[in-house]
């Protein structure tokens, strides 16, 4: 049996302040058209994506896979298999790679710290390989280590070959996945997507600039990663925080460094521009109740496992509406984290977000007394 409760947003959503002026008309125009073999624009929190075209087709990714390489080395500092204070022997293969360099030298012995920002920055080829057989042994045992990060985070139409990016028969990904990963490597490891953001970076004698030029051109962006082979064409995975909220952006197969840029800039401004996000539900939050059977208590508070935030046209957060269903009946024991039902959202007649609602504690059995009353009642009324 299903319980249907209609909830008014006032008293079921995190208050905000008023969004729009009384009377006040938002636009919301069609995206604008993006010059690129793949885009997608997604926003951070709720995940909702705004724009996007072929966004599932598999694309040479060029070194936006360093982004893969990077996740990877930070699981293994945060696991504590490696340390950033490791000093990594430069192999010849390392030394040798073509392509984007980060200058070491064989035989030589670099910090993984500077391996990771010369591989982040300067993009080096070198510096991913270096980090790839210190972390696995060799680069192939890497690739599929990197497969597999990829499979748990849901990237299924991804496959890796290779630490760098250099073009491989079987090396693609897509901008849905990639938007994945960036999205991911901002929630896991905070502390090292801070060097995504930096502007240059000095190895070596050598100072060589981040080529992701929307760092200089718009100070809320502050990573991630590009990339560019003649395969691959110009590509960018970026993204930006603008009053609270954060977008991810990845286009693929632009014709120049400039244009991946521009068209990026575009996906920002429309999506800043026209969408807003805010949190609905914290987690372990209680929203509402339902009634308990055989309990301690005859209550039990209802929430979410996880946050749950929403995207919306500007000035349509007035129209959302949240409704719940409830499994009936509920019977004690329950404990914290049960699956009971859902929370609906919906903008007009669309539905925008749905969630598992779950107790947010645990009730206990209750004595035999209210045992025997409880099924009493539950016998004469259904």
């Amino acid at each position: 049996m299903i319980k249907l409760l209609k909830m008014s947003l006032a008293g079921v959503l995190l208050s905000v302040s008023t969004l729009t002026t009384a009377g006040m008309i938002t636009p919301n125009p069609t995206a604008p058209s993006i010059a690129g073999t793949a885009y997608i624009l997604q926003d951070y929190d709720s995940g909702q994506i705004l724009m996007s075209h072929n966004a599932d087709e598999r694309l040479p990714p060029a070194s936006i896979t360093k982004l893969m390489t990077s996740y990877v080395v930070s699981q293994e500092v945060y696991d504590g298999n490696i340390s950033l204070d490791d000093e990594v022997l430069i192999s010849e293969k390392a030394w040798r790679m073509i392509g984007s360099r980060s200058f070491i030298e064989v035989n030589t012995k670099v910090t993984v710290e500077a391996l990771f920002r010369g591989m982040i920055v300067q993009s080096g080829n070198d510096a991913a390989v270096a980090l790839a057989e210190h972390v696995a042994g060799s680069e192939e045992v890497f690739a599929q280590m990197m497969n597999q990060y990829a499979q748990k985070l849901g990237m299924y139409n991804t496959n890796y070959e290779n630490a760098t990016g250099l073009p491989g028969a079987e090396h693609y990904t897509t901008a849905h996945d990639i938007a994945i990963l960036s999205s991911a490597m901002i929630r896991d490891f905070p502390e090292h997507y801070k060097w995504y953001s930096e502007k240059e970076y000095t190895y070596n004698g050598i100072t060589q600039h981040n080529r992701n030029k929307l760092l200089w051109r718009d100070n809320t962006v502050d990573g991630l990663k590009t990339g560019h082979t003649e395969e691959a064409g110009y590509c960018l995975s970026a993204s930006a925080k603008r009053d609270g909220m954060r977008l991810m952006a990845v286009v693929m197969g632009t014709a120049s460094e400039n244009a991946r840029a521009q068209e990026i800039q575009k996906m920002f401004n429309f999506g800043f521009r026209f969408f807003e996000t805010h949190q609905l539900y914290a987690a372990d939050e209680a929203i509402t109740q339902t009634k308990v059977w055989k309990g301690e208590t005859n209550q039990l508070n209802l929430g979410l496992a996880q946050p749950l935030s929403i995207t919306v046209p500007r000035g349509r957060y007035k129209d959302l509406q949240a409704s719940t269903n409830i499994q009936q009946p509920v019977v004690a024991p329950i404990t914290k984290g049960t699956e009971l039902g859902e929370v609906e959202i919906r903008l007009g007649d669309e539905v925008v977000a749905q969630q598992k609602l779950v107790a947010v504690n645990d009730v206990e059995k209750g004595s035999w007394w209210r045992r025997i009353i409880d099924s009493l009642l539950m016998l004469i009324w259904g």
